[in-house]
């Protein structure tokens, strides 16, 4: 039995090992790209006014917040696409469409970023349930070994 339960115990220590180093993988390609997106953004230099005042947009709330107010000026120009357009094809000698279509890439650009934010906080969380998980089940391992060595 004694050894039943050690051979227990080193099977849960190598399953934590393995966790803890994935945890470990996720963690560090979330602040990796977390840091990534924030500096990437900053470079961009877009600035939204925020309480009144302006702001660079280097986050998720902020890049939601500009995304938003982008997409509530564009369906002032026009309610959709098809209505811009009016049944003819993209002219880009027309300030209105394409007013209009950069309009649509910045607020695409804006909700890009807050998806990959999500993504980016998505990893962090699973990383350090894991990382919680692989100490739980190391120290599970280490006292099954030590119950079986008494």
């Amino acid at each position: 039995m004694k050894t039943m339960v050690g051979k227990l115990g080193i099977a849960v220590i190598i399953l934590a090992a393995i966790i803890t180093i994935i945890s470990i993988v996720l963690l560090q390609q979330g602040f990796s790209k977390q840091s990534w997106l924030t500096h990437a953004m900053k470079q961009e230099n877009i600035t939204f006014e925020i309480d009144g005042k302006q702001t660079v947009i280097d986050n998720a709330e902020k890049a939601q917040k500009a995304g938003d107010t982008v997409r509530e000026h564009r369906h002032s120009i026009a309610p959709t696409y098809g209505d811009l357009l009016g049944g003819h094809n993209f002219d880009p000698t027309d300030p209105k469409q394409l007013t209009y279509a950069q309009a649509l890439n910045l607020e695409n650009y804006l909700y890009l970023a807050v998806a990959s934010f999500g993504i980016v906080t998505l990893a962090l969380a699973s990383g350090g349930f894991m990382l919680l998980t692989g100490i739980a089940l190391g120290t599970v391992g280490f006292a099954l070994l030590k119950i079986a060595k008494e």
